[in-house]
């Protein structure tokens, strides 16, 4: 009410683009500010931004009310890279003119934490090892395992005892801690099958993307036949597409990119999901302004399972995200991330840190 009596106040006055580079890691991820004529800044995140999308972004933005999220999204339509962070940032906006936090926003909270994700990194097992220790310390209890790599395609018992190997080495390290499979869409149907198969009695949360949406038959076959849940998505930006999937009773979980599908996007794909019994594991691996949306997503779905949270190595880097947007947005506890206290995003944003802005 307050956003809509106030629709000329939020009149889109300017847009601009800052690229973000972590120190140590060197990760980037590109951040969206949306000025309105009353002064309300909304922040969004994306994977990147070129300069002549953010001038055109700019161009078809400007003077519209921030309140139109469905026909800003669609003339936006030939500028995907700017939808997802555009719509972060309007509902930033809708929630600070509002007063309250965007998943208020979106019609209350359905949980008051988000379960956490932590992604692991490593050369080999001992890394991996390393890796779980690090962030069973930051808090973590759930992790994204990455497969051990097949020497060649359908390679056979090598290949299942190295995963095999892994998952219980990793699960030897403590008690009450899940783990899911990364196969990044590297394997081929048999290889999937035969690591599924082989997983199933240490009862991994899913496997990851483990083959290329290209073949549905295949994954069907994948699918019927076994018990371990399969997740996919991360490439998924058409509803076209995930009614596929839908049809054809193939996705346990699904995995939509935060920083391409944005908000609004993913919350139409999860109630379709919800409706056929699907659980919804966004994936982010950017910066803490899309950890500040992903927890506001979480916080309005009610088919919402963990959500994914980029956990740098390095001290600097967590850091560096903690001072940008804000020191606990990203702190774990047992397992958990709590929501954003703030109206809009929560955010805190530390200007000095954004980089160079985009001309």
């Amino acid at each position: 009410g307050a956003a809509a009596s106030g629709s000329g106040a939020l009149s889109i006055a300017n847009c601009k683009a800052y690229g973000v580079r972590e120190p140590v890691s060197g990760r980037e991820y590109a951040i969206l500010r949306i000025e309105t004529a009353s002064g309300i800044v909304g922040w969004g995140e994306t994977h990147s931004i070129g300069s002549s999308e953010l001038a055109r972004a700019a161009a078809i933005l400007r003077g519209h009310p921030a309140t139109e999220f469905g026909p800003l999204h669609a003339r936006l339509a030939d500028l995907p890279s700017l939808q997802a962070a555009t719509n972060m940032a309007l509902l930033d906006i809708v929630g600070q003119a509002a007063k309250a936090p965007v998943y208020q926003v979106l019609g209350g909270p359905t949980r008051h934490q988000a379960r956490a994700l932590a992604p692991l990194g490593g050369a080999d097992d001992a890394a991996l090892l390393a890796a779980l220790k690090r962030a069973q310390a930051a808090g973590f209890r759930a992790f994204l395992v990455p497969a051990a790599a097949p020497a060649s395609r359908n390679s056979g018992q090598a290949f299942i005892l190295a995963n095999r190997r892994r998952l219980e080495t990793l699960r030897a390290a403590g008690e009450q801690l899940d783990f899911a499979i990364d196969c990044g869409a590297a394997l081929t149907a048999g290889d999937a099958a035969s690591l599924s198969d082989a997983l199933e009695r240490l009862h991994p949360l899913w496997l990851d993307e483990p083959c290329e949406l290209t073949n549905l038959a295949a994954i069907r076959k994948i699918s019927a036949e076994r018990v371990t849940p399969l997740g996919f998505g991360r490439s998924v930006t058409r509803a076209s597409a995930f009614q596929d999937l839908l049809r054809e009773d193939l996705i346990d979980v699904f995995r939509p990119d935060l920083a391409q599908n944005g908000i609004t996007q993913i919350r139409k794909f999860a109630a379709l999901a919800e409706a056929n019994y699907i659980a919804v594991a966004p994936y982010h691996n950017g910066g803490p302004i899309g950890t500040a949306a992903a927890l506001h997503l979480a916080a309005s779905l009610p088919n919402f399972f963990v959500q994914q949270l980029p956990l740098p190595e390095a001290e600097a880097d967590r850091r560096f995200r903690a001072e940008l947007a804000g020191l606990s947005l990203e702190n774990v506890t047992e397992g958990y991330l709590a929501l954003p206290a703030g109206a809009g995003l929560g955010l805190k944003i530390n200007a000095s840190l954004l980089g160079k802005e985009l001309a």
